[in-house]
């Protein structure tokens, strides 16, 4: 973080310091206490079921300089202010505005957020300092948490901005205002919650219309929501995808043997070949719009191209690829689920290469509302027409994936209740040549046993 006085941040944030007004913050801000480090400022938030302000002494134990509060508390020294999410706002919104060069880069979109934002931060970073969410930092929480990774020297900033409810991205943006805001496509995330799919798109174009008009609005122009939203932006309009209006346009799209892209990009700032080492037909789209961000960031397009060649994924359970010893394949996408991101891996799956047979393990996808059993039963429809072998469905709400696979003549398909009983079948079902795909709704458990089945000496 940039260097700060605890005077300096009471100022910033409109706290009173309880200490030394000239104790300095220039490590890591941190919101659990056992991460924080030398010079830490832990801010001690109070969620539903605890208060921060209980560990602060571990903060302290762990090196923190000093702690955000609502009252004062032993064993630091702190800026006491009225609300601890506020002042974790304004904290972040005080860093950008010390920061004239930055580009801010916002994210958004159904699904493939957090690959694109981790293509984006390597591109982007071969431009020069860039900071990126860890993971899937892309709340209120988590917005703040990866501003404050900034320093004087950081020149590119990329924000992943989730919702789950009507005004959470415009929130957002007041945290770091962006001048290019990407959207990637509007699904059925979370549509239990908004009510229907066209009150998500009102929800993500939140994004594009708190761009300022000197902005670029990045759009994926196969996806007619998102296409639409360039009517509520007041800046300039980039289409990608591979409609033949889009401005950055991928054509001659081929996929390898590991089902890896391959495709020609043309734009008014060029062309090129762009080969991509990552797994997915829907990876394209992603690049598109990296190509399309770093462009309006003063990127050239040769310098991202090459850039793109030498990916690989930054974040865990994100179409992982593990060639076991004894020739199965494990594809471990099971960090979350939606219906559009179980369509793309599922397509995924069906365009490797496999001497064996296709294996989809499938849980659960959560906050559908009212249509969850008709979408859990349509993935296990397109899981019979891609040609997928053997469809094991874990969990309660994945045997309507299990109906739909049956009925689509799925050759073999079984129900289990947990992730013990899938470990069980799997060891007795995998042979060589097989390839397995894991895919889930935040499901810690098919998340382990993904890694399980790859042999990872972390899997716990």
């Amino acid at each position: 973080m940039i260097a700060l006085t605890l005077a300096e941040l009471a100022q910033v944030t409109g706290g009173s310091v309880h200490g030394d007004p000239a104790v300095v913050v220039d490590g890591p801000v941190v919101t659990d206490a056992r991460e924080a480090a030398a010079g830490s400022l832990y801010v001690a938030r109070v969620g539903e079921h605890a208060d921060g302000h209980a560990y602060v002494p571990q903060a302290a134990e762990r090196g923190a300089s000093a702690a955000l509060t609502t009252r004062p508390v032993d064993g630091l020294p702190c800026v006491v202010v009225e609300d601890t999410q506020a002042a974790f706002v304004a904290l972040s919104r005080a860093l950008i505005d010390r920061l004239p060069q930055l580009h801010v880069v916002g994210i958004t979109g159904s699904s493939g957020k957090t690959s694109t934002k981790d293509l984006l931060g390597a591109v982007l970073a071969a431009d020069g300092e860039t900071v990126a969410p860890q993971g899937s930092y892309n709340s209120e929480v988590g917005v703040p948490l990866t501003v404050c990774r900034v320093t004087e020297r950081t020149r590119h900033l990329v924000v992943e901005m989730g919702a789950r409810g009507a005004g959470h991205i415009a929130y957002l943006t007041t945290i770091a205002p962006p001048q290019v805001g990407v959207v990637l496509n509007v699904g059925h995330a979370h549509v239990g919650e908004f009510g229907s799919v066209d009150h998500v798109a009102v929800a993500k174009s939140e994004l594009v219309a708190a761009l300022p008009a000197d902005g670029v609005a990045v759009l994926n122009a196969d996806d007619h929501r998102v296409r639409a939203m360039a009517e509520v932006t007041p800046a300039r309009v980039v289409l990608v995808g591979e409609a033949q209006d889009a401005e950055v346009r991928a054509t001659d799209v081929v996929l390898d043997e590991a089902g890896r892209p391959r495709f020609t990009v043309t734009a008014p700032f060029g062309a090129a070949q762009v080969a991509l080492p990552l797994v997915g037909r829907h990876h394209v789209g992603n690049a598109l719009a990296v190509i399309a961000a770093a462009h309006a960031c003063g990127l050239a397009l040769d310098d991202v191209v090459a850039t793109l060649a030498q990916a690989r994924p930054a974040s865990r359970w994100r179409m992982e690829v593990t060639e076991r010893p004894d020739g199965v394949r494990v594809v471990n996408d099971a960090y979350n689920a939606n219906p559009d991101s179980m369509e793309a891996a599922l397509r995924a799956l069906a365009a490797m290469s496999c001497r064996g047979r296709r294996v989809a393990v499938l849980g659960s996808m959560l906050e559908l509302g009212e249509e969850s059993p008709a979408l859990h039963r349509g993935v296990g429809e397109l899981a019979g027409a891609l040609g997928v072998d053997l469809v094991l469905a874990v969990g309660d709400l994945a045997r309507d994936i299990a109906d739909g696979a049956r009925d689509s003549g799925v050759a073999t398909v079984e129900s289990v209740a947990d992730v013990d009983a899938a470990q069980t079948l799997l060891h007795e079902r995998l042979a060589p040549g097989d390839v397995v795909l894991l895919k889930s709704s935040r499901d810690a458990g098919l998340r382990w046993l993904g890694d399980r089945l790859s042999h990872r000496e972390d899997a716990q």
